[in-house]
């Protein structure tokens, strides 16, 4: 399995157990986190560097219940990584649920994430967040 896989599917790990302080371990002290969507969505931004990652870790944490997370396949070449796979959450500031295939896409340098662009359906999320409670 290539390097840059592993270190990937450790990181989901990570993130699935909550463990962000573990999660920036594995991340370059400038990295880049960019998660596109409508500023509904808590954690829809760019983030830059540690601080920034451990926000959008921290409240991606905070703001879904994670019912589904399954990375379903992993595509490495050079200095990429690319995962697809399906999420299913529930927005816990309205209940509303959100369900999306998904594709993250992850550039390393020197076995850390640089960059993480997330892309899913973000009008579910979009609608899920912003539900009349």
């Amino acid at each position: 399995m290539n390097n840059n896989v592993a270190i990937t599917q450790e990181i989901f790990g990570r993130f699935g157990r909550g463990d962000v302080p573990a999660i920036l371990e594995l991340l370059s002290e400038d990295v880049l986190i960019e998660f596109y969507g409508p500023p509904v969505i808590p954690y829809a931004n760019t983030f830059k560097g540690q601080a920034g990652a451990r926000k959008f870790f921290e409240t991606v944490l905070a703001s879904v219940d994670i019912h589904q997370f399954d990375a379903e396949e992993f595509i490495s070449e050079r200095d990429k990584v690319i995962v697809t796979g399906h999420l299913r959450l529930t927005a816990k500031s309205t209940g509303g649920s959100i369900e999306s295939d998904f594709v993250h896409v992850i550039t390393m340098k020197d076995g850390k994430w640089t960059r993480f662009r997330d892309f899913m359906n973000t009008s579910v999320a979009q609608a899920a967040f912003t539900k009349k409670a």
